[in-house]
């Protein structure tokens, strides 16, 4: 019976919280993140844990809602092996829009803008989230760069594949490190963080 009671109190923090942050998300961004709140606060509600896991992101939510887009995704690295810049340069690790790369729930990947501007939120299967913050010379089309720790990570988990990524919210050309850090602090989807970057931080 407690447990019911907690995992109401939960539930219903959770939503509050969730609302919160869409409104502060799209008073910052400008962006309507209305359909956003709905689609995830639902399916929070809907979605079981069994035996105390959690679901894989892949398998949360019905991702076949978002426009799919089929691209060629390699990873990389803020080191010179992809970026030409070594540690100790002023612009080591910092990427086109300004912030700095980051492998986390939301990690930051690079894009041919014409196709995913600035500030596009996309659900890459086998990744996790990507907001793209980042160009590339050899990222034309439907191509996309996803941002690792190192060349290691990188191998390990992903290298180079043809993957269906999902367009969560289109950018509007702009990203803030307050706007990546609130998608990476909210609450509602902690229980997904570690899927992505545990594995990677042994």
């Amino acid at each position: 019976m407690n447990k019911m009671k907690n995992w109401t109190k939960r539930f219903a923090m959770t939503c509050l919280f969730f609302l919160a942050l869409g409104a502060t998300f799209q008073s910052i961004s400008g962006v309507n993140a209305k359909s956003f709140i709905i689609q995830f606060t639902s399916k929070i509600s809907s979605s079981k844990t069994v035996s105390g896991t959690t679901p894989p992101l892949e398998e949360a939510f019905d991702w076949s809602k978002y426009p799919k887009h089929t691209v060629t995704a390699t990873g990389y690295t803020a080191g010179f092996e992809s970026t030409g810049k070594k540690q100790g340069h002023p612009e080591y690790g910092i990427t086109y829009s300004g912030v700095k790369v980051k492998r986390d729930l939301f990690s930051t990947v690079a894009a041919d803008l014409t196709v995913f501007p600035i500030g596009t939120i996309l659900f890459i299967p086998g990744y996790g989230y990507g907001v793209v913050a980042d160009k590339g010379g050899a990222i034309k089309g439907n191509k996309l760069d996803l941002y690792y720790n190192s060349v290691e990570d990188v191998y390990k988990h992903w290298g180079k594949k043809q993957v269906d990524v999902y367009v969560i919210q289109n950018g509007n050309g702009k990203l803030t490190e307050e706007q990546l850090q609130a998608l990476n602090e909210d609450k509602s989807l902690q229980v997904f963080r570690q899927q992505y970057t545990s594995s990677e931080k042994r």
